[in-house]
C-alpha cells in the first residue's frame, strides 16, 4: 500500500505533553464496528467481559538519551547526542547519534560532565563502528552493572521527539514514562497504552473476573524511525527483543479456550503476541503488520493514538479497518482527544 494512504491532519494543540492525572482518568474512545463511544480508561472493567485477559508489556525504560562530546581529535570538540537502542554484549551498545558526520570510528565521546560536581558523573566511550541512517556502535569503558548504574546518572529518558522538541525532559518524566508494572530493563520507548493503568483499576479488573498477564518487548528504535519509503512492502522495521513465558502461553491458549478474549495492552504487545501465536517465545521479532494481515492471537486492542503514516498507525488500520480508524481519529480530533504517548487511548474491536 502506499504510504500517503495513512496520512491525516492532526492539530498541533491536540499532542499531550503531559499524562492525565491520575493515570486512569484519560479518556478512551471505545471504537465498535457500529459506533463510537466517548468513555475513560477507569470505565474499563464495565467494557470487558469476565475470562477476558489483559496482555501488558513490563519492558522498564532506561535513561537512554546521552549527552556529551567527542574528545580531542586535532584540538577540537563536538556536541554529540547519542540514542542508545540495542545492548550487543556488556559494554557495546548500538545507538543513532547526531550529528554523525562529526563522528568517525576511533573516536572518543566523553557523555555527561557538563554541570556536575565531579568526573564520576561521565562516561567514556569509542565509536567502534558506523552503520547507515546515523547509527554507530558504542563501545563503553566500563561494562555490565557498572554500565548500567552510569547511564541510569547520566541518562536521560528518551522522551518522542514531538514532546522533547516542545519541553526539556525533567525529574518527573523518570516516573511518568514509566508504566507502574515496569520490571525488565530494556526498552527506549515507554509501551504507552500501559501507562494508563493504576495498581486500582488492576485490582477492580480482576474483581470482574478479568485476568493480567505480563509479556516482555523491549521497545526499540522502530519506535521513533519515520517511514522514509513510498510504499509499505519497500520499509524494513527494526527488530526487537520480546519474551513469552512457558507458564505465561499456557494460561493464555487455555483462556480462550474457554472463550476468553486476549486484550494487548499496546502495540508492542500485539506485535509480540502475534509473533509467537500465542506460544512461548524469546528472540528477536520484526513483524511489520500492515492492512492484509490476518490477526491469530489477538481479539481486542488498546492502545494510543499514534502518528499519521507511522507504522503503529498502519497496525491499528490492519486490525480495525483503515476506513474505520480514520473515521475514529476524525471524531477524537473533533472532541478534544489528547494524542501520542502522553495522550488518551482507544479499545478498538476487530474489523469484520
Amino acid at each position: 500500500m502506499r504510504v500517503a494512504d495513512f496520512d491525516f491532519e492532526l492539530p498541533p494543540e491536540r499532542i499531550a505533553l503531559r499524562p492525565a492525572t491520575p493515570r486512569d482518568s484519560a479518556k478512551l474512545l471505545v471504537a465498535r464496528p457500529d459506533r463510537f463511544e466517548d468513555r475513560i480508561i477507569r470505565d474499563l472493567p464495565s467494557l470487558l467481559r469476565a475470562g477476558d485477559v489483559l496482555v501488558f508489556n513490563n519492558t522498564k525504560v532506561i535513561p537512554a538519551a546521552l549527552t556529551g562530546h567527542r574528545m580531542g581529535r586535532a584540538g577540537t570538540t563536538a556536541k554529540i547526542e547519542a540514542l542508545l537502542h540495542m545492548r550487543l554484549d556488556g559494554s557495546r551498545w548500538k545507538a543513532f547519534a547526531k550529528p554523525v558526520k562529526r563522528l568517525a570510528v576511533g573516536d572518543r565521546i566523553r557523555f555527561g560532565g557538563e554541570g556536575r560536581v565531579c568526573l564520576t558523573e561521565t562516561l567514556d566511550a569509542t565509536v567502534a563502528a558506523k552503520g547507515e541512517a546515523g547509527e554507530v556502535t558504542l563501545a563503553f569503558d566500563l561494562a555490565g552493572p557498572v554500565l548500567d548504574e552510569a547511564v541510569q546518572l547520566i541518562g536521560d529518558m528518551p522522551l518522542p521527539p514531538y514532546i522533547a522538541g516542545k519541553r526539556p525532559t525533567d525529574a518527573q518524566d523518570r516516573s511518568d514514562y514509566q508504566t507502574v508494572f515496569a520490571a525488565a530493563e530494556g526498552a527506549i520507548a515507554a509501551p504507552t497504552a500501559g501507562l494508563h493503568f493504576t495498581p486500582a483499576l488492576v485490582k477492580s479488573l480482576q474483581d470482574a473476573g478479568i485476568a493480567t498477564e505480563f509479556v516482555t518487548l523491549h521497545v526499540g528504535a522502530g519506535t521513533f524511525l519515520p517511514v522514509k519509503a513510498e510504499n509499505t512492502e519497500d520499509h524494513k522495521i527494526h527488530a526487537e527483543w520480546g519474551t513469552i513465558d512457558a507458564a505465561t502461553s499456557a494460561r493464555l491458549k487455555a483462556a480462550r479456550g474457554a472463550g476468553g478474549r486476549i486484550v494487548a495492552v499496546g502495540t508492542t504487545s500485539l506485535r509480540l503476541l502475534e509473533s509467537s501465536n500465542l506460544e512461548p517465545f524469546s528472540g528477536m521479532t520484526d513483524i511489520f503488520i500492515t492492512p492484509g494481515y490476518r490477526f491469530k492471537a489477538v481479539d481486542l486492542l488498546l492502545t494510543n493514538f499514534h502518528l499519521p503514516k507511522s507504522t503503529l498507525f498502519m497496525l491499528v488500520a490492519a486490525f480495525a479497518g483503515l476506513g474505520r480508524v480514520k473515521q475514529a481519529y476524525a471524531h477524537a480530533i473533533s472532541t478534544g482527544y489528547r494524542f501520542y504517548s502522553y495522550g488518551d487511548a482507544s479499545l478498538l474491536f476487530p474489523a469484520s
